[in-house]
């Protein structure tokens, strides 16, 4: 029983180095982790920077009245197109382009840019309920509305007759 030694005695011979973590000091606990993400995020960003990946590469283009952001290998659905199923379509309207090199941004569309569309299928959209109401006046209209959409696969993405995707 002469070997063993209280608690205070314990704490009172450990040097300044090996000074124990407490809740005065808790950027000790902290500091380690707080290095081990940042050392990630470094190592994250400078894999992304030397190895750029082709899905990066969109354009926004303009269809059917709206501006639509598109990825090569993609399926989107569009206002209704008149076209037949698998039939290939090329829009022209091409706002801006990304790809590895950089972006290039239309003024008001990209020059020589275009978006090759594939249609996979005519499709209907939601159902969706308009419903008015005049209070005090008994006038009640209930309406639905479905829009009509087609689904296309984004097929290629070119600038210049070169696809960048």
């Amino acid at each position: 029983m002469a070997e063993t030694k209280p608690a205070a005695d314990a704490a009172a011979t450990t040097t300044s180095e090996e000074a124990p973590v407490s809740a005065e000091r808790p950027e000790i606990q902290t500091e380690p982790t707080a290095k081990k993400a940042a050392s990630k995020v470094k190592a994250e960003s400078a894999d992304a920077e030397v190895a750029p990946s082709s899905s990066d590469a969109y354009a926004i283009v303009e269809a059917s009245g709206t501006q639509v952001w598109l990825q090569a290998n993609r399926y989107y659905d569009l206002d209704r197109i008149h076209a037949d199923v698998d039939a290939t379509i090329t829009l022209d309207n091409v706002l801006l382009v990304k790809n590895a090199k950089g972006t290039t941004l239309g003024t008001p569309y990209v020059k020589d840019a275009s978006v090759s569309l594939k249609v996979m299928a005519h499709r209907r959209g939601p159902k969706v309920i308009v419903y008015k109401m005049r209070p005090k006046k008994k006038t009640r209209s209930k309406n639905g509305h479905r829009q009509e959409l087609t689904r296309v696969m984004v097929e290629s993405i070119s600038v210049g007759g070169k696809s960048i995707s």
